[in-house]
């Protein structure tokens, strides 16, 4: 028999982190109420305070058991207890919500839709029986519906629903599922649908989920209202609906994701690994990169000449029921429901406004989305989760620094911007915001600093941005008129990745990348620099190469592959590669002649660049249609030769390396003349391949050179550091040097990483 104390003791909780809008409370009340603890808890700017009397062996196993058994999506980041005045309390009781001066409570983000959710809307019993905007306190929407914390109803979207009597009493109901679930709502009380015309104009029916899956099975173009934003959505198996969709969007050969019925369905299309499908049905329900099988069974032009399709699971109950309904495609094209450069929409006369062109239906409703958030993009690289895009699911869950850092502002970078906002210690990197192109973005970026800041109650009195002097976001941390630290581009990189995982260095940095404002003239994007969170010193590069044409080599890489051509004829006169030949002769002259002359052809380093060179003489893109086309064309080539090559006729080309200007650098020059030979003797994948194996074993090379030794570990970032065959080759050959290796996990490696390494660089150094 087990004998309790009559002694009894009091203590306060103080708990920080995601406690509010996860079920928490409803957890900590059960828990008290079976342990038989008096007490109470609330809400507060900072978390969640508890206060809990009992005897004190219950009361140690309370806290024992809130540390060990809390909601699977809530996150405790730090948890406080002291003692108190002794309160004699019967029972335990939730009280209403304090606010705070200075919110210190973390943000919930957006979660996929449960398995209780689904279970009661699919039960034709059930008072929520295809409800599509189901919830409960363990799913459904939290960030894209907050107006400020603590985290209530009537600081939410859903302030204007008022509960009916039915979903009252399970709100208030300590032991429901449903306990102070914020969006709780039903068909009688809540958010509902409608479906209308381009125009706006209502259309008759009484069932806009079926109506929505009539006319996507007859070819149509759906905008479907989400969790945080709009799709555009077409069967995926219809080449006819897919090229209508591309041809009114402009969006010529990006690569569109797929959200699949269930995984029966992805299986049947996709190689999918335990981790991946793990993923896939994850709260956070991400894109997930796949490789696919046979394409044949979906419509030919959703990644062409990619080996991968960006895959994703229902994750709303609307998703759930529009791809459950009996005449709905088992897969849609799901592509952001936003103009090319431009935000996603997330207003319904926005939508009407800016789709109509676009559109022929619109599936819409009336819970208004507060916060734009795009689906975040996953891909599993040397057997870790790698977040590519950081958005719904993820933001605006903070990291936790490992080591001290100012309260400051990161503006980030130009392209796949997010912007990062240091708080006490955590780093608060906001949701993908996109190119900073036009001015939509640029409003959608100024809105979303100021959302966040009033929401985390911060006031930005220190900024870090690039160097470079052109980019908007720069412009907008100097307007900010506050202390301004202007960081390198891979310095920050590099930063980001010590940010994650802990690291203040020195450590070597390998960055791979598209480009970057280097300070003397050139373009950097093939770097090996040593750093910590004060300085970057250069120590080696790719050798450059010129851009022919400045940002039009970007767009056009056969200018890249001309570049590269005209390096390797230097050293051995070569016939102009066949790649080439549809390149018209004038074109192709006044280039070489720029070339030669270094007129409007700065210099690079890049990474990228030189993807896009071996991209061109493999004949595989000469025009590039979207940002890192070439690139995941070149890596898609060699992953098809990996799988038909032998592994013994895998190896790369030789490595050699060059010493100018006090640096190492990799030697590119004879890289045309090798790609050209095995193009003509063997394929362009096996080529593709060797390239492959050759940045690796070089990048390996120049670590050993600059460190023979190995005093150093290593940090890879930059955008190529998404290329599975090279992040995977890399972290293997440098691993093997007896190095300990990083690189970007949740936290992406492309410049929606870069605001992080800015803040973790400016806030710990000062102003110069």
């Amino acid at each position: 028999m087990v004998t309790v104390s009559t002694r009894r003791t009091s203590v306060r909780i103080a708990v920080q982190g995601i406690v509010q809008g996860v079920g928490f409370r409803p957890f900590v009340y059960r828990l008290a109420q079976q342990m038989e603890l008096g007490g109470s808890i609330a809400n507060n700017g900072e978390g969640v305070r508890i206060h809990i009397t009992g005897a004190p062996e219950r009361v140690d196993r309370f806290i024992e058991r809130l540390r060990n058994e809390a909601p699977p999506i809530a996150r405790i980041v730090s948890l406080d207890v002291t003692e108190a005045m002794h309160v004699e309390k019967e029972h335990f009781v939730i009280l209403p919500s304090s606010s705070s001066t200075r919110p210190k409570a973390q943000i919930p983000p957006d979660i996929s839709v449960c398995g209780d959710c689904l279970q009661e809307m699919m039960d034709p019993a059930d008072r929520r029986y295809h409800y599509p905007f189901i919830n409960c306190t363990n799913c459904g929407p939290r960030f894209s519906i907050i107006r400020s914390i603590p985290y209530d109803r009537d600081s939410t979207s859903m302030a204007v629903f008022p509960m009916c009597e039915a979903c009252s009493r399970e709100y208030h109901d300590p032991l429901n599922r449903r306990f102070h679930a914020q969006p709780n709502a039903c068909p009688a009380c809540g958010p509902s649908l409608s479906w209308h015309d381009p125009t706006g104009l209502p259309l008759p029916g009484n069932d806009p989920v079926a109506q929505a899956a009539r006319a996507l099975a007859a070819g149509r173009v759906v905008a479907i209202k989400g969790l945080g934003g709009f799709h555009l959505a077409v069967d995926a198996c219809s080449d006819q609906a897919v090229a209508r969709l591309r041809q009114r969007k402009h969006r010529k050969g990006k690569p569109l994701a797929v959200m699949f019925r269930d995984m029966a369905t992805v299986r049947l299309h996709c190689q999918v690994s335990p981790l991946e499908e793990q993923i896939l049905c994850s709260p956070e329900h991400p894109i997930v990169l796949l490789e696919r099988k046979d394409p044949g069974l979906l419509a030919a032009d959703l990644a062409d000449g990619l080996a991968v399709l960006g895959v994703m699971l229902p994750y709303t109950p609307l998703h759930y029921l529009l791809l459950h309904h009996g005449d709905a495609p088992t897969a849609l094209v799901m592509t952001s429901g936003n103009l090319s450069n431009e935000p996603i929409c997330t207003d319904n006369d926005e939508a009407l406004t800016r789709l109509g062109g676009i559109a022929d239906y619109f599936l819409l409703h009336n819970r208004d989305i507060l916060t734009r958030v795009d689906d975040s993009l996953v891909r599993v690289m040397a057997g870790k989760p790698r977040l590519l895009r950081r958005g719904r699911g993820y933001a605006p869950v903070p990291l936790l620094l490992q080591h001290p850092c100012a309260d400051i502002f990161a503006s980030g970078a130009e392209m796949k911007n997010s912007f990062c906002l240091v708080r006490s210690g955590e780093a608060y990197i906001s949701q993908h915001i996109g190119e900073m192109t036009s001015p939509q973005c640029l409003d959608f970026y100024t809105e979303s600093i100021a959302h966040l800041s009033r929401v985390l109650a911060t006031k930005i009195t220190a900024a870090a941005c690039d160097m470079h002097p052109d980019y908007l976001a720069s412009r907008h941390a100097e307007d900010l008129h506050v202390p301004l630290h202007r960081i390198q581009h891979h310095h920050a990189h590099a930063a980001a990745v010590m940010a994650e995982h802990g690291l203040e260095g020195p450590v070597l940095a390998v960055i791979l990348d598209g480009s970057g404002y280097g300070g003397d003239h050139t373009v950097f994007g093939g770097e090996c620099y040593l750093v910590d969170r004060r300085t970057y010193t250069r120590l080696g590069h790719l050798r450059h190469l010129s851009l022919p044409g400045g940002d039009q080599a970007v767009r056009e890489p056969w200018r890249m592959g001309l570049a590269l051509f005209q390096a390797g004829a230097e050293e051995t006169p070569l016939p102009l590669p066949s790649s080439l030949e549809s390149i018209a002769q004038e074109r192709l002259t006044v280039v070489r002649q720029m070339i030669a002359a270094g007129v409007n052809t700065p210099l690079t380093s890049s990474c990228g660049r030189l993807f896009d060179a071996v991209a061109a003489l493999l004949g595989i893109c000469l025009y590039a249609d979207y940002e890192g086309q070439a690139a995941m064309q070149v890596e898609a080539l060699a992953t098809g030769a990996r799988c038909a090559t032998l592994a013994t006729e895998q190896t790369g080309y030789p490595v050699r390396l060059v010493q100018e200007n006090d640096l190492l650098q990799i030697d590119t020059a004879p890289l045309a003349a090798l790609l050209l030979s095995d193009t003509r003797h063997h394929s362009p994948g096996l080529a593709a391949l060797r390239f492959h194996n050759w940045l690796i074993d070089a990048v390996a090379a120049l670590l050993l050179e600059v460190d023979p030794e190995v005093h150093y570990g290593v940090v890879l970032g930059g955008g190529c550091m998404q290329n599975r065959i090279l992040l995977e080759g890399l972290i293997s050959q440098i691993e093997a040097q007896g190095r300990i290796v990083h690189a970007g996990e949740m936290i992406p490696a492309n410049d929606g990483g870069i605001a992080l390494g800015q803040a973790y660089i400016g806030g710990y150094r000062p102003c110069a």
